[in-house]
């Protein structure tokens, strides 16, 4: 397959492909792989601010992409909750709400994050916030929303990302009304950490009855 990339880059990817192959050896062919690999790195790179790691970047959004088309095909199994936040930058709301269920749920949930129009990179403030508590940062990144991460989850969690979500049967859809914190400093993050917060645990709490 052909890419609009740096020579190293193609390298990485091939590589990424080849082993991915391996791990998903006699549930998806290669081809299949490959062109997740390489279409994954070219939707980051429409929006990345940052290129020096997009490969990497690429190789975690295609993996994340590729055992959600299997679970949501019934090729491999999980006995915990798939959830899925959704907000339109996945800059911000989204990527706190994912951080803080994964932090207080730990093995007992997969979370996933994505954007209808996602940013090139995570809010620093939100980045400075949730590391203020405790809670590592280190590897998000924007992800555009695809509709293999959907059919995989069970709980979809938008927020203010209006229709740009596709609907499917036997999905737990939950839409929470929260500011954004795109533009706002420290103090105004800090607020929306505390209210995602919240929500996070009472909404956890509720799953696990």
């Amino acid at each position: 397959m052909t890419i609009d990339a740096p020579e190293l880059d193609v390298h990485v990817l091939q590589r990424t492909a080849a082993d991915l192959a391996r791990t998903y050896e006699g549930m998806f062919s290669a081809e299949t792989i490959e062109r997740y690999v390489f279409e994954s790195y070219t939707a980051l790179a429409r929006t990345a601010t940052i290129k020096r790691y997009l490969a990497a970047l690429a190789r975690n959004f295609a993996s994340d992409r590729l055992r959600a088309l299997a679970l949501s095909q019934g090729k491999i199994q999980s006995t915990v909750p798939q959830v899925l936040f959704v907000c339109v930058h996945t800059a911000g709301r989204s990527q706190i709400a994912a951080a803080l269920l994964q932090h207080y749920a730990g093995s007992g949930v997969e979370v996933w994050s994505a954007g209808s129009l996602p940013a090139g990179e995570v809010d620093p403030h939100v980045v400075e916030t949730l590391e203020s508590r405790g809670i590592d940062m280190t590897g998000a990144f924007p992800k555009p929303l695809t509709d293999d991460v959907v059919r995989a989850a069970d709980y979809v969690i938008t927020m203010g990302c209006g229709d740009a979500c596709p609907v499917y049967p036997g999905k737990n859809y939950l839409d929470w009304d929260l500011a954004d914190p795109a533009g706002q400093g420290p103090e105004v993050a800090n607020q929306i950490v505390d209210d995602i917060d919240e929500r996070v645990r009472a909404w956890w709490a509720t799953v696990q009855k």
